[in-house]
């Protein structure tokens, strides 16, 4: 009894060896993926390793080794595991759309290109989805931004969810803009305190590569039996990947119109959809005003989301407005239908001089839709509480319409 308790014991070790070599692959894959998702990419790779000793060719594996060293930035690294894993499974799309990922992000746009051919040549008609989308991103990053969004447009008509695929088809609209002419008119009724304002507009955009879209833009104005003409040029040039700038200069010699505006703000999208602002307003009035402002913005599925504050600094201390936008975009990334909260003036409104009121609530509606290729329409309906003073409001009645023309 005692030799067979022995043998059993020096048996065990190699019982359990044995046993740690049968294991589940899927197991090891999840529990791999779970960490790397969480952020710990060595202690994931651990586990995805043990599964590739005994399964070198599980393209899910591979594939998820190589997204982790792309996630971390070592992108020579990753393309090691994801040869492997198009090689392993070639007529496997996950494995191609992880590659051209990575690919992107170390800007070789050269082997992008190799690898988008070998996908579409191996996995047959119709491409799918994923790779189609990555295929628009290759003319975007070379700026094509024609065919990049011939390409993307159908997939985003169909459904087809990729996040951050509202904000993208939202820049290839801005970077796609380039010859074109618009007018506005704004009708202000304020209930028979004051006779109605209108405000009409006239504008031509082109675009340059030092400019980015480049909109020259009249204003006119009569309001408080008066006339008034302003006088402005906007500039939206493209910094980086995934940045882009807003420039204004404006002036006028109408007591309502700033006699200088100037105002500066950066862009950056974020992962996930995400938007962030950051800027500066100046308004030369009979006193000058100072604005600091930004925003956040958010788009999800066929929303986009934000909300814009402004902090004035003056002698009393810093007042603040605000103001929540959102739109459902249903057509395109320019077909919406918009809903705006507002609470003071924003310093981007041509029809307001923030030294007209001291506090107003306001909502807004809109809608703008392109009909063709080349003629867009759009029109808004607001209404707001104007605060003139401590002890009198008036309310006004805000009706404007536009339409471009695309050449």
């Amino acid at each position: 009894m005692k030799k067979l308790i022995l043998v059993f014991l020096a048996l065990l070790p190699a019982f359990f060896l044995k046993a740690q070599d049968s294991f589940d692959p899927d197991v090891l894959l999840l529990e791999a993926r779970t960490l790397i998702l969480d952020g710990k990419y060595q202690e994931g790779r651990k586990i995805a390793f043990r599964a590739l000793d005994k399964y070198p060719t599980y393209a899910d594996i591979l594939i998820l080794v190589g997204r982790s060293y792309a996630w971390e930035g070592k992108n020579d690294s990753a393309s090691i595991y994801l040869d492997r894993a198009i090689l392993a499974s070639p007529q496997y799309a996950d494995g191609y759309v992880a590659y051209l990922d990575n690919l992107f992000w170390s800007d070789n746009l050269t082997k992008a290109d190799e690898i988008l051919q070998k996908a579409k040549a191996n996995l047959g008609t119709p491409t799918p989805d994923p790779v189609v989308y990555r295929e628009s991103r290759l003319y975007y990053y070379r700026e094509d931004y024609n065919q990049a969004f011939d390409l993307v447009k159908p997939l985003f008509d169909k459904g087809y969810n990729q996040e951050g695929m509202l904000n993208y088809l939202a820049n290839l609209n801005r970077l796609r803009q380039a010859i074109a002419i618009g007018a506005t008119y704004d009708y202000d009724s304020f209930e028979g305190a004051i006779s109605p304002w209108h405000t009409w507009s006239v504008y031509g955009r082109t675009r340059t590569k030092l400019t980015g879209s480049l909109i020259a833009r009249v204003t006119q104005s009569e309001r408080f039996d008066g006339f008034g003409t302003l006088y402005e040029l906007d500039a939206y040039p493209s910094i980086g990947k995934n940045g882009y700038g807003y420039l204004n200069i404006g002036g006028s010699g109408a007591s309502f119109f700033p006699k200088l505006r100037f105002g500066a703000s950066y862009f950056h999208n974020l992962k996930g959809g995400w938007e962030l602002e950051a800027g500066y307003r100046y308004l030369g009035f009979t006193e000058v005003t100072h604005i600091y402002t930004g925003s956040v913005g958010k788009y999800a599925g066929n929303w986009w989301l934000n909300f814009r504050p402004n902090f004035i600094p003056g002698d009393q201390g810093v007042s603040m407005s605000g103001q929540f936008t959102s739109r459902y975009y249903f057509k395109s990334a320019e077909d919406f239908f918009s809903l705006q909260l507002s609470t003071g003036v924003s310093p981007d409104e041509e029809t307001r001089a923030l030294n007209q009121l001291l506090n107003s609530y306001r909502v807004r509606v809109g809608y703008q839709q392109l009909l063709t290729d080349k003629f867009m329409i759009f029109s808004f309906v607001g209404y707001s509480i104007d605060e003139i003073s401590e002890t009198v409001t008036r309310n006004n009645l805000n009706l404007s319409i536009g339409a471009e023309y695309r050449f």
